[in-house]
């Protein structure tokens, strides 16, 4: 009988992409869901504190701030187009709430789009550290 010397390879339980992503978008660890995910408004925690999951390989790079931007300008320039079109606005004022609304939008998708990439890399194991 011959038998083969294959690698042993370790094989990890399946991981939902859609709750890691869900947990992400609510600052939680994305294997437990109970642990924070975030140490201050972008700097992600080394490890979780409730389950010891390592986070700290996984970098979401320039993902977030392309989501953050690409949600951030069709929401603001439609509905700056839209208020034109209905009811136009004096200039300064326009300028005002626009700006006012794309700021608080960037400040609030960001951190939820960090969380989001972190998630799903975490789910998918592509941290790139192959």
């Amino acid at each position: 009988m011959i038998v083969e010397n294959t690698p042993t390879t370790l094989v990890r339980p399946a991981r939902s992409v859609w709750s890691a992503v869900w947990r992400g978008v609510r600052f939680r660890c994305p294997n437990c869901g109970r642990g924070r995910l975030f140490r201050s408004y972008l700097k992600p925690v080394d490890a979780c504190p409730e389950c010891a999951e390592m986070l700290s390989h996984i970098r979401a790079d320039d993902g977030p701030a392309w989501l953050t931007v690409l949600v951030t300008g069709h929401v603001t320039v439609g509905a700056a187009l839209t208020t034109e079109m209905i009811h136009p606005l004096p200039v300064a004022t326009s300028i005002v709430v626009f700006c006012s609304l794309t700021l608080a939008m960037a400040l609030t998708l960001l951190p939820r789009a960090k969380g989001i990439f972190i998630g799903a890399i975490w789910a998918m194991d592509a941290t790139g550290s192959e």
